[in-house]
């Protein structure tokens, strides 16, 4: 089974600061880099990648856009998802995963993003220039997209299911076309809003970059 699991940075996670347990996934043709905050507690996870707990829909909605399948990405048995599947799919479609913190402290125990201190960001700009063919980056969440537009001098915070545009161009692209920040609703069970309407919320960011 495929691991993306940073060995060296959980090793040196201690006294309450946790640093970043799991590699950037960068394939070199990736259009779309979707940036949360920071994995849940391990103790949550069913699989060693991005999106690992089985009760976040992220895997479900993309099953369901690409496939038409919900479960496309689920071994229902084994209540965990398909790793090596998701893996090479993101890698022929082209979508990267990293989060917006390379090292946190957990105010409470739990992943909510408003318990969450940063301890270190992460260098976006670093990111960025390992994917040649970017052009947009996605967040479903408000501290993800705060830290971005604060990253990247970014004036204007996007709502939920709106983008804005970047003061990066694309670096290989057709005049100049501007790298697009998109922010989605989370795939978190908690947010409130229908499974249908997040699978339409994400399929036209898919649509308009893939």
């Amino acid at each position: 089974m495929t691991s993306y699991l940073n060995t060296e940075n959980i090793a040196r996670s201690k006294g309450g600061v946790e640093y970043h347990p799991l590699h950037p996934f960068l394939p070199e043709n990736a259009k779309v880099l979707f940036l949360g905050s920071f994995p849940p507690q391990r103790k949550r996870w069913c699989m060693d990648f991005f999106y690992p707990n089985y009760i976040n829909d992220h895997w479900r909605l993309e099953g369901e856009i690409f496939f038409g399948d919900k479960n496309h990405f689920v071994d229902i048995e084994a209540k965990c998802f398909k790793i090596d599947e998701i893996i090479a799919f993101c890698q022929e479609k082209g979508i990267a995963f990293f989060d917006t913190s390379t090292a946190i402290r957990r105010l409470q125990d739990n992943a909510s993003d408003k318990f969450l201190e940063v301890v270190e960001p992460t260098d976006i700009p670093a990111l960025l220039s390992q994917l040649p063919h970017l052009r947009a980056i996605v967040t479903t969440g408000e501290k993800a997209t705060e830290t971005i537009c604060a990253s990247l001098g970014i004036p204007t915070i996007p709502k939920v299911n709106t983008f804005v545009t970047t003061p990066l161009a694309i670096r290989r692209g057709a005049g100049g076309e501007a790298l697009l920040l998109y922010r989605l609703p989370s795939s978190s069970r908690a947010y409130p809003l229908s499974f249908d309407k997040k699978v339409e919320a994400y399929r036209q960011m898919f649509q308009q970059i893939l």
